[in-house]
């Protein structure tokens, strides 16, 4: 009786180590995949239903990655965040509401490690989402999917990791506003269309194929605003840019530039670089002069760049070619942290009139344009 009594007690701690076991197995095969995004009941509504909006705005920044990613809370992000949210609500009742936010890239320091994403940055998304009540939306950098060929092993483990988090967000595969595999997609709001690019992989032929086919099936009588949105900025005077052309970059301007010159794209929006630059590149074609804005707001959360020199524009000119352009450096980033803050920009949409402010979490105020933090966009 003394030998089973004891057969049994063994028994029972060794279910109770077999339990353990199991839930710690559990909370690791939990804690070894990135968790999805719940943005709950905020969602963009169906493109019909939206239609006749033509006065709203919408939010852009980019470049949250935190140096202490995977092991607590975006610090810098969150306050960009609480900025938002107090925007978000303050123009809520106004004639130009915030409708969407756009974030062109470096969410994480490391996409491929999970707890970047679960740890750091979803939680910071799921409050802006849950107090903002504003749809969010990601176009990948190269630090979330890296910078690798698209066939690359190594891009695999992040591609699979952004994919998982926006799984909720992004338009499903088979949606014809979704490149099935990659996340690349657009949507419309109102008179805005937006369109995500996956800039690490700006020569592969597919995506460009598709990118093409939805600018070339808009509706450009209700969609007057194309906006394009990427990590890599065509032009940049930070130090991505200036004297120096990333392979990205090289790509975009040769193979994306010419479509959106002829399809009219309004804007670029662009990080890369962790600050503010603004550009306006005015062309002419035998329809006339137009203009596009490229815009770089890095300024998420992510170490703050200074300026660094100036890019060649006459070669930027010559791979337009037999395009005339012209470019106009509108805001330049400072050469101290100090003039380059963490910062975001509202874009406010009139018809079809476009204008900008930006807001940032430093110490002064930020007046990039002439010494204001806000700029027309309409001038030819």
């Amino acid at each position: 009786m003394r030998r089973l009594v004891v057969v049994c007690a063994v028994l029972v701690v060794v279910a109770g180590v077999c339990r353990v076991l199991f839930a710690q197995q559990a909370a690791a095969a939990i804690a070894a995949s990135v968790v999805p995004i719940d943005p709950g009941s905020v969602v963009l509504p169906a493109e019909s239903v939206s239609a006749d909006q033509t006065r709203f705005s919408f939010i852009a920044y980019g470049d949250t990655r935190g140096q202490a990613d995977g092991d607590e809370l975006q610090f810098e992000h969150g306050r960009i965040v609480d900025a938002m949210i107090d925007v978000i609500r303050s123009r809520a009742a106004g004639p130009f509401p915030v409708r969407f936010i756009i974030q062109s890239g470096d969410g994480v320091n490391a996409g491929s490690n999970v707890a970047e994403w679960n740890v750091s940055y979803t939680p910071i998304i799921e409050r802006l989402l849950r107090d903002g009540r504003v749809p969010y939306f990601l176009a990948v950098g190269n630090h979330d999917v890296t910078n690798r060929s698209i066939d690359d092993p190594q891009r695999q483990p992040g591609l699979r990791n952004t994919l998982q988090l926006m799984s909720r967000i992004y338009p499903p595969d088979g949606s014809p506003r979704r490149l099935a595999g990659y996340p690349t997609y657009s949507f419309g709001y109102g008179n805005v269309f937006v369109i995500a690019i996956d800039s690490n992989i700006a020569g592969d032929q597919t995506q460009l194929a598709w990118v093409t086919s939805q600018i070339e099936g808009l509706d450009r009588a209700r969609y007057r605003h194309v906006i394009a949105t990427f990590h890599h900025p065509v032009l940049s005077s930070g130090p991505h840019g200036g004297n120096i052309v990333e392979r990205a970059t090289e790509v975009t301007r040769a193979l994306y530039l010419p479509l959106f010159r002829k399809h009219r794209v309004r804007m670029t929006i662009a990080g890369h670089d962790h600050l503010l630059d603004h550009w306006i590149e005015r062309y002419t074609d035998e329809d006339g002069r137009h203009r596009m804005d490229h815009l770089v707001s890095g300024g998420g959360g992510a170490p703050i760049y200074v300026y660094n020199s100036e890019p060649d524009l006459a070669e930027y000119a010559a791979v337009a070619a037999p395009v005339r352009i012209s470019v106009e450096h509108l805001a330049k980033p400072g050469p101290t942290a100090a003039d380059n803050p963490h910062h975001f920009v509202m874009v406010q949409v009139d018809g079809d009139k476009l204008s900008l402010e930006v807001f940032s979490t430093g110490a002064a105020p930020f007046r990039p344009y002439r010494g204001q933090p806000h700029v027309d966009l309409n001038s030819p």
